[in-house]
């Protein structure tokens, strides 16, 4: 479970003024839930993923992760939008790094980078290396690898962003069917995703929550009602789907009006 209260991130600038990249953000997610977030360019979208990953520290609030202290499994791993994989490893090395920087046993790291590249498709290609891919096997190289690691909770921050349509609506499935495939008995992993597609957040999250362009707060909070599994053209017949759409657009229209005005002045 993530529970923050009134986190918030300021920057200083070159100039020694105090830039408000975030919050007060109020947020929980229990435990296996697939959350999504919408929201402008600049909102704190990103910067909320970071501070969750630990790779910044919020300005003031709390951020508690109700994570399994036992467990030998990371509580986070993220993926990015940008190609994350190591251009000097082949396709199975980067799968099986994180597994190897906790030093996880050769054995078992070969069972699991197996099983991983067997589910996105990729065992063909274990000793190539990220030049000889497309931009789309390379994401489900990233995908594998976060997967393999096995984190409590998975942060990802617009992966899909950079694809194009076909690959995207690929993808979004093939998410799922890992996120399906790699739960612990009835209990799936904790994701949040970062997204700036209306349809990819009905598509795969339970709750869709719409951030604020200033100051960067949650707005509201969208729950999707779709059963699982899921297939991405199946949920785009139903005409619920349409309803979903035009009820998140409603709250996120204004965001991105401020957002745009803002940037002109």
């Amino acid at each position: 479970m993530i529970q923050t209260h009134q986190l918030t991130k300021t920057f200083i600038g070159p100039d020694n003024r105090e830039f408000h990249a975030m919050g007060p953000v109020d947020m929980h997610v229990e435990d296996g839930e697939f959350v999504c977030i919408v929201g402008p360019s600049g909102c704190g979208k990103s910067t909320l993923l970071r501070i969750l990953a630990g790779l910044d520290r919020p300005s003031e609030g709390t951020l508690e992760i109700h994570a399994d202290e036992s467990s030998s499994r990371p509580v986070n791993s993220m993926v990015f939008q940008g190609d994350s994989t190591f251009p000097w490893l082949t396709v199975h090395e980067n799968v099986e790094y994180g597994l190897r920087m906790r030093g996880v046993g050769y054995r078992s790291r070969e069972q699991v980078v197996a099983r991983m590249l067997q589910i996105v498709g990729l065992a063909g290609f274990s000793e190539a290396y990220p030049y000889q891919l497309s931009g789309g096997m390379r994401q489900r190289v990233a995908l594998a690898r976060a997967f393999a690691n096995d984190p409590q909770v998975l942060l990802m921050d617009e992966p899909f962003g950079a694809l194009d349509a076909q690959n995207r609506i690929l993808l979004q499935d093939e998410l799922l069917q890992i996120w399906e495939q790699t739960s612990d008995g009835s209990r799936r992993k904790t994701i949040l995703f970062v997204t700036h597609s209306i349809d990819e957040a009905i598509v795969l999250a339970d709750r869709v929550l719409v951030m604020s362009s200033v100051p960067g707060q949650i707005k509201a909070t969208i729950p999707i009602p779709f059963a699982r599994p899921r297939q991405t053209y199946e949920l785009k017949r139903d005409p619920l789907f349409g309803e979903l759409t035009y009820t998140i657009w409603e709250a996120l229209r204004d965001e991105v009006d401020a957002a745009r005005a803002a940037e002109t002045r």
